[in-house]
């Protein structure tokens, strides 16, 4: 018997059962079946894991990189002067005052974000295999880690929409400007859930790694980001939620009108989409150890 194991009997403790400390709290982590509801409390405790699987995010993206965190503006920046150099001579925008580099650049701004959250959320659980299996803590921190790294893009970014408005002109300085960060965030929400969705779906069925470029590709074209639709096929969009969430975006950039009439599905669609991509991924979370 070793030393160790005799000082555990001198103490009167079982060598089958380890120590307990009475002042930390006891978490029994049981297999449960069902349907669960989220638990914001449970993540609430593990925030500060959330905090730094993000931070992680951020950093392994950008890491070994020539131009380190320039790849977040220079996405958004060259699609735009690439859909600027094909299309800036067809599209007839309908405001002379403002230049079709920050019209196409005001619903690129979002689209990438969502597309960057909604990429990384989607393989998130599966590169997070290592983690899963060996340690317990609320799954869902993974793809929502996945999402918040993307704001730093999104906030890097920004900041060339600053440039070109302040370079081209013809924007007035309008009070829907505040609500910017209302729409970001709906359009945040609906990469968690389109995100959470898929992430669960990835672990189960590894075809959604190889679907998922797809996907956002086609999503792309769907969402008038770099055009403005006409009316014979605006109607057909408006299924996307993302129509109404970019072009209400961009309007609020752009101070423009606000329209209003066009968010109440996207805001609908919204709530559906993080309840449904939440709810499965509770649903499953238990045999992502044992399936990845």
């Amino acid at each position: 018997m070793s030393l160790r194991a005799e000082k555990l009997n001198v103490a009167g403790v079982s060598l089958g059962e380890p120590p307990i400390d009475d002042d930390l709290p006891l978490t029994v982590v049981g297999p449960r079946a069902g349907w669960r509801p989220l638990d914001l409390a449970e993540l609430w405790r593990y925030r500060e894991l959330l905090f730094f699987l993000a931070w992680r995010d951020v950093k392994v993206r950008y890491k070994q990189t020539l131009l380190g965190a320039a790849w977040a503006v220079l996405q958004p920046t060259l699609m735009m002067i690439v859909f600027t150099l094909v299309l800036g001579r067809l599209e007839r925008t309908g405001t002379s005052d403002i230049a079709y580099p920050v019209l196409v650049y005001a619903g690129l701004l979002p689209w990438t974000f969502f597309a960057n959250a909604l990429a990384n959320a989607g393989q998130s659980v599966v590169q997070a295999e290592r983690l899963i299996t060996k340690v317990y803590f609320p799954r869902l921190a993974v793809p929502l880690a996945a999402v918040v790294a993307a704001v730093v893009d999104f906030a890097l970014a920004a900041l060339v929409m600053a440039v070109l408005v302040a370079y081209y002109g013809g924007v007035t300085p309008s009070w829907t400007m505040v609500l910017l960060p209302a729409f970001a965030l709906l359009i945040l929400l609906a990469a968690v859930g389109v995100g959470t969705l898929l992430a669960a779906l990835n672990v189960a069925y590894r075809d959604v790694r190889h679907a998922l470029p797809f996907l956002i590709q086609l999503w792309l074209f769907a969402t008038p980001s770099v055009y403005l639709p006409q009316a014979d096929t605006a109607g057909w969009l408006e299924i996307n939620p993302l129509n109404g969430l970019i072009s209400g975006f961009r309007a609020a950039a752009l101070g423009q009108p606000i329209p209003w009439p066009r968010l109440a599905y996207p805001a609908l669609a919204v709530a559906v989409l993080l309840a449904v991509g939440i709810t499965y991924f509770r649903r499953v979370e238990d045999s992502f150890a044992d399936v990845i």
